[in-house]
């Protein structure tokens, strides 16, 4: 009778560790997508979640390509120490070398981390900074400077960094509340928003000289600009954002040989990444006139300069999202990637479609995802 007892006993045993061993395996904050990629030449991909202004609660998630898992969050497990985490809105995010940069609008700082491990390297201060680029072994830095908010603030810049040391070397006035920038040969365009004034908008795109750091001209564009992007022609695709009244949003298209508007589209555009001949983009336009928001996804031919007939998205799945929030386009597989900010305060969804149009997979990420990173 004791012996049976002591079986049963051993038995449960063995059935509670076995379970408490896999209830330990399972991690909350990894999500298997079932689109692994062992060939894939990108290694992965980082997702930056802004988070929600005020709440410390920017994150980065990493999409794995060769397991297909998706981690949440990972610069606070793997930097714990790190008091307030990533901290609030992550406005940019890219990797250059070894490092992966994360611009930390409201927290005034570029994050730096090892782009393999997410481990933190250090810290570039920088106020009201907004977005990163770079050329020849230096980081570019757009920053409103001022308070958030505040109408009166100064004179936005780009802040020229040495990726080495980190630590700014020099930076140069652009204009009002400077947001992103492209690279052309030896120049820098940066699209300037003064977004702070909005009865008395910038409207120009600056014009930099990267070898000397001096500003060379304005171009003069349409008001409240925001993305820029270079295509492999020479020219800038320039989106403006309107005033939501009764000045519409619209694109633009620079010549970068004459510096001059050489074609507009009169259509919103919110965001767009170029992939080859391939313009991806959404748009997001919101009126308060009428108070409605139109959403649209489309593709704009670079070389020809033209809206096509093409989607990205084939198979409804633009009816469930809320709120496209980002793109990206991975350039070997043709993969597209939206995000869903959904409420802005929650959660929201990455989505990824294959190049037919038809949603591969999607997974749950920090609030308000919406810049991509590719990692070799």
């Amino acid at each position: 009778m004791k012996t049976k007892i002591l079986m049963v006993c051993t038995s449960a045993l063995m059935l509670l560790i076995c379970s408490c061993r896999k209830d330990a395996q399972i991690n909350p904050d990894e999500t298997e997508t079932g689109n692994p990629d062992p060939q894939s030449i990108a290694k992965g991909l980082y997702l930056a979640n802004e988070g929600n202004l005020g709440s410390n609660k920017a994150s980065i998630d990493y999409l794995d390509f060769a397991t297909g898992i998706y981690r949440k969050n990972i610069y606070a497990q793997v930097n714990p120490e790190v008091v307030n985490g990533l901290g609030d809105v992550a406005n940019d995010v890219a990797v250059y070398g070894t490092k992966l940069y994360v611009v930390v609008n409201a927290s005034n700082k570029v994050e730096v981390m090892n782009a393999k491990t997410g481990k933190r390297i250090g810290q570039i201060n920088i106020l009201n900074c907004r977005y990163i680029t770079f050329n020849k072994g230096k980081a570019y830095v757009s920053a409103y400077l001022g308070t958030i908010g505040d109408p009166n603030a100064p004179q936005g810049i780009v802040a020229k960094i040495d990726t080495t040391t980190l630590q700014e070397v020099q930076r140069i006035e652009v204009g009002r509340q400077p947001e992103e920038m492209a690279i052309v040969g030896e120049k820098m365009y940066v699209a300037n928003s003064g977004g702070y004034s909005v009865s008395n908008y910038e409207r120009t795109v600056a014009v930099i000289d990267l070898n000397t750091f001096r500003l060379l001209k304005k171009i003069d564009v349409a008001i409240n600009l925001n993305r820029i992007k270079a295509d492999k022609y020479g020219d800038l695709y320039v989106t403006s954002r309107g005033d939501n009244y009764e000045t519409p949003a619209k694109l633009f298209v620079i010549d970068t040989k004459t510096e001059t508007v050489k074609k507009t589209f009169n259509m919103a555009v919110s965001n767009l990444v170029i992939d080859e001949d391939n313009a991806y983009f959404y748009s997001n336009e919101f009126s308060y006139i009428t108070g409605d928001i139109i959403l649209n996804y489309g593709i704009l031919n670079v070389k020809d300069e033209v809206l096509t007939d093409k989607k990205y998205i084939t198979d409804g799945t633009d009816k469930v999202i809320i709120v496209p929030f980002g793109i990206a386009v991975n350039p070997f597989t043709k993969d597209v990637y939206v995000t869903d900010a959904k409420d802005y305060v929650s959660p929201g969804t990455l989505y990824c479609f294959d190049p037919s149009g038809k949603m591969k997979f999607s997974v749950s990420t920090g609030d308000t995802p919406g810049h991509f990173a590719f990692y070799y």
